[in-house]
């Protein structure tokens, strides 16, 4: 699973209230919450990136309320993977269970600048900087989980398993 796309880099303790502010939780379907992905800090966000994008984020990434309308939002957004230092937990497994690739790799956000054209290489756990050349190993994803990435979340992971009994 190798996925190329452009970074959009944020900082330290990025919160799920900024990912997708809690006046929206009402909202299920993928295709209303990705217009208010990231409302607060940058208004307009899904629009800026119909190619893709891959967020390079600093420590503590989704930190806060344990909504999985976050990774949905972002994903709907057009978020190919999320490039973290480090991952609050809750979030880290929610973007998983819904089949966003959620990557970590420590000191990564000061190597990569907006807008850089990255590629991620989930199972061989390496970052690409494609406009300076650098290469970043990253925490590999456990097996288990990467399956669940693979088979595009945890719904479709289940009725993959229980139609293979």
């Amino acid at each position: 699973m190798i996925m190329k796309a452009k970074a959009v880099k944020l900082g330290n303790n990025v919160d799920t209230d900024v990912i997708l502010p809690g006046k929206y939780l009402a909202l299920t379907a993928p295709a209303e919450l990705k217009n208010h992905a990231m409302e607060g800090i940058s208004p307009g966000f899904a629009s800026k990136f119909a190619e893709g994008a891959i967020v390079v984020a600093g420590e503590n990434f989704g930190q806060g309320s344990s909504r999985e309308h976050a990774p949905i939002a972002l994903k709907a957004a057009g978020v190919k993977c999320v490039v973290a230092e480090s991952f609050a937990r809750i979030f880290y497994r929610n973007a998983i269970n819904i089949g966003l690739p959620a990557v970590e790799c420590p000191g990564v956000s000061t190597h990569i600048t907006d807008g850089d054209q990255l590629s991620v290489d989930i199972e061989r756990g390496e970052i690409k900087n494609l406009r300076t050349g650098e290469t970043f190993n990253t925490e590999t994803i456990p097996t288990n989980l990467l399956q669940v990435l693979n088979d595009g979340g945890i719904i479709e992971h289940l009725k993959k398993k229980r139609t293979h009994r």
